[in-house]
């Protein structure tokens, strides 16, 4: 099983991935981790009882890798309970790197299905808690 750990001052979240239901997102999630590509970006968006959401290299919200991916969302694990990971977009099938993780399922169901889940914290939930705007993934581990 492939998985990641993702490092900040708050703490480390270990990541299980949904290889089976996401494979492109996982795929690209791994390989920009790989590059280092998410070393030193910061959460750029923290909504309290909602997400935390990094991935942007230029720390706006509007940056991502240059290039774009298709959502896939019809796997079984397409729900966003706290601490799944999905890939963030500005419209269907314009994902690249920005990713959020969700604090709680409180109000996050109507992102079932139109967001990429693609992984899930499953150590380190109270990091979620503790991340605020601006904080730093100071690296992203993958490990197989």
């Amino acid at each position: 099983m492939l998985t990641a750990e993702i490092h900040t001052n708050k703490g480390v979240m270990k990541i299980n991935f949904f290889e089976n239901d996401a494979p492109i997102a996982v795929d690209n999630f791994t390989k920009l981790a790989k590059k280092g590509f998410y070393d030193g970006v910061t959460f750029h968006r923290v909504i309290p009882d909602f997400v935390i959401q990094g991935g942007d290299p230029t720390g706006t919200g509007a940056g991502g890798p240059g290039y774009q991916i298709n959502c896939e969302l019809d796997g079984d694990n397409q729900y966003h309970d706290r601490g799944v990971l999905s890939m963030a977009h500005a419209g269907r099938n314009t994902g690249g790197s920005q990713f959020f993780i969700c604090h709680s399922r409180n109000n996050t169901s109507h992102l079932d299905r139109n967001h990429t889940c693609f992984g899930k914290v499953v150590d380190g939930f109270e990091v979620i808690d503790q991340i605020r705007e601006g904080d730093v993934m100071e690296k992203v581990i993958v490990v197989e």
